[in-house]
């Protein structure tokens, strides 16, 4: 009897390294994803990112931005990393009927008399979504879409029982924010907002044009079985600790905001937890941290305007250091705004600009970006604020090389 009880213990003592390790090598997978496709699409590494922590979550994002910004591809590269996922795509328009994004007809069965809807290779049966012009679902389809989306449910069109969909989240795309309360609804369904614009370094895009034109060696392709997805999803992450330190954190942040009068749902606070939870997760870790706070800027504003408020209140409360840096951020883009006013000025003009004001600006503030990493890094502190504005201020230093004084675009990245 001791022998058999000595056995099941050891055996379950054996199990539960076995599932620790295999949630942590799905973590690395899915890192070693972003950074593959971070590395082929340019100034994307915080949206691809993004990206990922929100399918972890089991939540929709939105991407939002003007054409050309690479927003389909990088949404198609990461669903496609997803091994043995039923993946489902479609470019929206006013005139989309549901059937075509359900399930149509099954004109064979109509014509023995049965009416009956084709679900295969749509959005009912789909894991992973990609959604594209999202605000333009038809009125037709606007019920159904929401559905969807907040609960993963389809009412068929002969009606019956719901459909449970097996979807764990949706990527949708858009050019523009909805302007009418029909598509405010499924605004709010999408819990990650993520705005994108052109590239701003020169160097990145004299880098994108030579791709054009090259032919570089087949990228290493990390994937992602949908099982281990899935665990991921629904065990790893939910089993992130996360410390009353991080829920009183959460509840300064909300008292900041409302102070700067932008209040958020109940239901988007409580949302955004498990996208903390899955942050930490993808980075390995099995608690909740500061750090992870970041994401909620992609959370918890409405309007593109408000997100630099937000963006500072919640990294002001990550790092003491991120004040500062989002502070030469402004100054940087003061200077940008300058450059850009002196568009047409003879090249004296604008080499005197440079050695009068723009030079010893950037050289200033890219020395105190540098120290200020130092100190968040010496201190354990995330240096991703400012990072970002480092990565900004290469991108303002590259324009004046090449935009006042001439330089090269494909001889920038030496000097930076």
């Amino acid at each position: 009897m001791q022998d058999v009880r000595g056995t099941d213990v050891q055996g379950a003592g054996d199990a539960q390294p076995t599932a620790t390790a295999t949630a942590a090598a799905t973590a690395a997978r899915l890192r070693a994803i972003c950074d593959e496709v971070s590395d082929r699409f340019y100034e994307r590494a915080d949206v691809v990112r993004t990206l990922v922590v929100a399918l972890l979550a089991g939540q929709h994002s939105l991407v939002l931005g003007p054409p050309g910004t690479a927003k389909s591809e990088i949404a198609r590269e990461l669903t496609g990393r997803v091994q043995g996922a039923a993946y489902w795509e479609i470019l929206l328009s006013k005139f989309t009927a549901p059937t075509r994004m359900f399930g149509p007809i099954d004109v064979a069965a109509l014509a023995r008399g049965e009416y009956r809807q084709v679900y295969e290779g749509r959005a009912t049966t789909a894991h992973v979504a990609f959604i594209d012009e999202i605000f333009k679902c038809s009125t037709a389809a606007l019920n159904e879409t929401l559905g969807y989306l907040n609960e993963r449910i389809y009412h068929p069109e002969s009606g019956g029982e719901p459909i449970r969909c097996p979807l764990i989240g949706a990527i949708t795309a858009s050019n523009e924010l909805p302007t009418g309360e029909d598509t405010a609804a499924i605004y709010d369904r999408l819990l990650v907002r993520i705005e994108v614009g052109y590239l701003a370094d020169p160097s990145n895009f004299a880098a994108l044009v030579r791709s054009a034109v090259s032919r570089p060696a087949a990228p290493t392709r990390t994937t992602v079985e949908l099982t281990a997805l899935q665990h991921a999803v629904t065990g790893s992450v939910p089993d992130v600790d996360v410390p009353d330190a991080i829920v009183d954190a959460v509840c300064a942040l909300r008292a900041a905001l409302r102070r700067k009068e932008l209040v958020a749902s109940d239901r988007r606070w409580r949302q955004a937890v498990r996208l903390l939870q899955a942050s930490a997760y993808l980075d390995g870790r099995p608690a909740v941290a500061e750090t992870d706070l970041t994401v909620l800027t992609h959370v918890l504003w409405d309007s593109p305007a408000q997100r630099p408020t937000v963006e500072r209140e919640v990294l002001h409360l990550v790092n003491p250091d991120a004040k500062e840096a989002l502070d030469l951020a402004d100054a940087l883009d003061e200077l940008e705004a300058q450059l850009d006013a002196m568009a047409g000025q003879s090249r004296e003009a604008l080499s005197d600009w440079v050695i009068k004001k723009a030079h010893n600006k950037l050289a200033t503030a890219g020395k105190r970006l540098e120290k200020l990493r130092a100190e968040a890094a010496g201190a354990g502190r995330s240096t991703a604020a400012i990072d970002r504005v480092t990565g900004r201020q290469r991108a303002v230093r590259a324009r004046v090389l090449t935009e006042a004084l001439g330089m090269d675009a494909s001889m920038v990245q030496d000097r930076l």
